[in-house]
């Protein structure tokens, strides 16, 4: 029974490498990635050492997936918005929108990476920011498309555009709080929105 007793409360029926991966988020978030050592982890999860290394490479690892799990749902979900046949801006404002709302419910994720990403080995950050490249293209390319067709203004170029929303995304978790006054979704459409009306011809 003692060994159970490190085991996360309702995750004795999760795959190991999702056990590993919540126990590490939750981890890193309290005590953020460098004053979390793999032991603690493993207790945590209520697995051995050699179950980690069995899923993952490394605590490296770990930390490069908590946030690639929350790219790979974004980008899915970009390029579904994308390849849709809506106008362009309604697109973009769909997009502009998700972004907004996966992160807020992915927060720990997100705030745990932006605050770790510098201690990801040289590969792995590399890897990290050619997979953010590719979203960040897409969505560019949204622009892009509405400011060849005139439905958004040209004065300001399409990556600085791409810059002004993520750099508002990228500080969600500074200042998002659950209890507060605006849902995700709010917050969401409230962003999307001032985007929209800045690309406004």
């Amino acid at each position: 029974m003692a060994a159970r007793t490190t085991e996360p409360e309702g995750t004795h029926d999760t795959p190991v490498p999702q056990r590993l991966l919540a126990v590490a988020t939750r981890l890193f978030a309290e005590r953020g990635y460098d004053r979390t050592s793999v032991q603690e982890i493993v207790e945590a999860a209520g697995v051995t050492k050699g179950a980690l290394y069995h899923y993952f490479g490394s605590k490296d690892d770990l930390l490069h997936e908590v946030y690639a799990r929350m790219l790979r749902l974004q980008q899915q979900r970009l390029d579904a918005v994308a390849d849709s046949d809506a106008p362009v801006a309604e697109r973009l404002r769909a997009a502009a929108a998700d972004v907004v709302v996966t992160t807020i419910e992915n927060l720990d994720d997100a705030a745990i990476f932006f605050r770790s990403m510098h201690q990801l080995s040289p590969e792995k950050h590399k890897q990290v920011r050619a997979e953010r490249r590719r979203y960040h293209e897409r969505f560019r390319a949204l622009v892009e498309e509405g400011q060849r067709s005139g439905v958004f203004s040209t004065a300001t170029p399409a990556d600085l555009v791409v810059d002004y929303h993520f750099g508002s995304v990228h500080h969600l978790s500074t200042w998002y709080r659950a209890d507060g006054p605006l849902s995700p979704q709010q917050v969401a459409d409230h962003l999307a929105d001032l985007l929209l009306r800045a690309l406004r011809p």
